[in-house]
């Protein structure tokens, strides 16, 4: 065991405050269903904000950011844009807005207050279901996968296995580990739902933030400026960019120079405009059927939602930029003092647990370890809550037992999450990269995904038909496409494009496969029937290619409030944007000590956030009316 008695204390404490915490919200939480899922839609917005916050601050994630922080300096701020991270803003700007207005229980469900209930609607509901279940069990599986990793270094197993009475071979390690955390974090959200995933959260988060600013410091009474430069190439510490990476490690760590050549980022200005142009498309689609989009309906209105996702950014950037560009600098710097080697390799992915170990003091490490750990429960709790909200609520309920009392649809939840986990769990043990599992989530999955979320909005004549057959079509295209182009040898032609990032390359061609496949068949089946597009518009408001609904509406209520906020949005959008890097920027460039740099990213940050507050805050009541009293249609209805 490499952890000191106190550390260990640490960490067992917290663990078993996250069990008694679940333990006193079981009452609570097993009230009905919107109490289990959305903790009765009474939680304040900034609660619910940290715990959205602190379900993003996960191991897996965290580990992945250190090393390319570690690997590409300042021009790591721009690679998270692969999941893409602005989402919060189109979130923040309208959509949290847009979507909480619908006062449904789930993403699927919501999919009946825009398609109706015909058979285009049913088809849409199962599509969304099936996308949020695979889903959920890839990022549990990611987080599983993450959280074995960062233990083994800490408890390695030649402490443990003699202990037990079998053996088991040393690839299998970090997926035992694995199975121990994600019992504890299972059996906490089975118990109390939403509220005990809201309030083990907070209590995370406060220690997370302590950790996080201790872990900066250190890095910067432990490295100089001029010891920095010195351990870094050329162009690392700048954030701006050219078409090539130009980040040569050559001459100070050879073996990093072929992890960037694995990563695929060598024509960096290509891979942000492929980036940029998928984000844009991710984020206008809305929030996909996960625990992001559960935390948004569980908001007390549609201001509160909006509120809620801006706040999440706020929270979590500076904390999380702060302890990761501290490890960067400590692990850069003193890089001869870490062991990364895994086998025959140097695992970059390894440099946060490894350089935890070599830099944090005693105390402060089981502070940060229990923080760490409860970020990985916080993401897996949360992202296991969303999994029997869908199987229950819009599956079991909906087709199987609408006179289930909430009782027994509660139990069921129960039943649910443990049956996921196990799932997850079993997808987890086939899987040995952090990396690999990421680049299927964000470019292979969500490829797919993508037009006909957008369309729903922003187009009045998408159907369920279209919609269910844009999805198969993206999604199919999206798994199908890069393995067809790998067996063809394509790659060899084009070998920038990189085995992990060929998703995200061929997603304009999945983008035209899913948009076509969505306006042919919406185009050839009958259109969603006018009072329920009208029940929608009148509803949620939506600005977009709404014309003919419009002028429905308006001939019934010539003074009905349209909107006409799509300027101001996009105005508002990169307004957020820019605050949102800067956000991230600012708390590198302090570690840095580069303070030239980082006065500028503030000054950014503070005009931006001057002007979102009177384009965007100050204007969220008269831009937005009373929620709409018309209620949205009920899945239970249907046969």
């Amino acid at each position: 065991m490499q952890l000191s008695w106190i550390d260990a204390a640490i960490v067992l404490a917290y663990l078993c405050a996250t069990v008694i915490i679940g333990l006193m919200m079981k009452r609570r939480a097993s009230k009905n269903l919107k109490s289990y899922f959305q903790g009765g839609k009474q939680m304040p917005w900034y609660l619910l904000g940290l715990s959205n916050a602190s379900g993003m601050f996960d191991i897996s994630g965290t580990m992945w950011l250190v090393s390319l922080c570690f690997l590409y300096g300042m021009k790591s701020i721009w690679i998270p844009w692969l999941w893409p991270v602005f989402n919060q803003v189109f979130l923040m700007v309208y959509l949290s807005i847009w979507l909480r207005r619908s006062n449904v229980l789930t993403g699927a469900e919501w999919i009946n207050t825009r398609f109706g209930l015909d058979r285009g609607a049913t088809l849409s509901h199962l599509v969304v279901v099936a996308f949020a279940l695979i889903s959920v069990l890839g990022f549990l599986a990611y987080g599983f996968v993450g959280v074995g990793k960062f233990i083994e270094i800490f408890i390695p197993w030649s402490a443990v296995g003699p202990l037990l009475p079998f053996a088991l071979p040393a690839q299998y390690v970090p997926h035992f580990y694995g199975v121990i955390f994600t019992s504890i974090a299972t059996f906490y959200v089975v118990m109390g739902g939403m509220y005990s995933i809201v309030w083990t959260d907070v209590l995370q988060f406060s220690i997370m933030t302590v950790a996080a600013l201790t872990i900066g410091v250190i890095a910067m009474m432990s490295v100089s400026p001029a010891q920095l430069q010195a351990a870094v190439p050329a162009g690392w510490a700048d954030p701006l960019f050219g078409w090539d990476l130009d980040i040569d490690w050559q001459n100070l760590i050879p073996a990093a120079v072929d992890k960037v050549g694995q990563d695929g980022y060598s024509l960096f200005g290509l891979l942000v405009m492929m980036m940029l142009f998928k984000g844009v498309l991710v984020s206008a689609a809305g929030p996909a059927p996960n625990y992001d989009m559960q935390k948004i309906l569980a908001t007390k209105s549609p201001r509160e939602g909006a509120l809620m996702s801006g706040f999440v950014s706020v929270a979590l950037m500076p904390i999380r930029y702060f302890l990761i560009a501290g490890f960067a600098v400590l692990a850069v710097v003193y890089f001869d003092r870490l062991d990364l080697v895994r086998g025959d390799r140097i695992d970059f992915e390894n440099i946060l647990p490894t350089a935890m170990l070599e830099f944090v003091p005693t105390g402060l490490l089981g502070l940060l370890l229990a923080g760490l750990l409860a970020a990985f429960m916080s993401t897996f709790a949360s992202t296991v809550n969303a999994a029997p909200a869908y199987l229950v609520n819009d599956i079991y309920r909906r087709y199987f037992r609408p006179d289930a009392s909430d009782r027994t649809l509660i139990r069921a939840s129960y039943l649910v999450s443990v049956l996921v986990v196990l799932i997850s769990t079993g997808i987890g043990l086939f899987v040995s990269s952090i990396n690999s599992v990421l680049q299927w989530l964000v470019s292979g999955l969500w490829g797919g995904y993508t037009v006909a979320n957008v369309l729903k909005w922003y187009w009045w004549r998408l159907n369920g038909h279209g919609y269910f057959w844009s999805m198969a079509s993206g999604i199919g295209a999206s798994l199908l496409l890069p393995p067809l182009v790998l067996a063809l040898g394509l790659d060899s032609i084009m070998p920038w494009l990189g085995s992990d990032l060929l998703p995200l390359y061929l997603f304009p061609l999945v983008l035209v496969i899913s948009l076509l496949t969505a306006i042919v068949v919406s185009l050839n089946t009958a259109a969603v029937d006018n009072q329920t597009l009208q029940q929608f518009y009148r509803t949620v408001r939506p600005w977009g290619f709404w014309q003919p609904i419009a002028q429905q509406v308006e001939s019934s209520s010539p003074n009905f409030p349209h909107n006409r906020n799509f300027g101001s949005d996009m105005s508002n959008v990169a307004l957020g944007v820019l605050a949102q890097t800067c956000l991230v920027a600012l708390p590198i460039f302090t570690v840095l000590q580069d303070f030239q740099r980082a006065g500028i990213a503030l000054v950014l940050l503070l005009v931006s956030a001057v002007l979102l507050k009177r384009n965007w805050y100050d204007r969220l009541d008269s831009h937005e009316p009373t929620e709409a009293t018309v209620s949205p249609i009920s899945p239970t209805t249907v046969n």
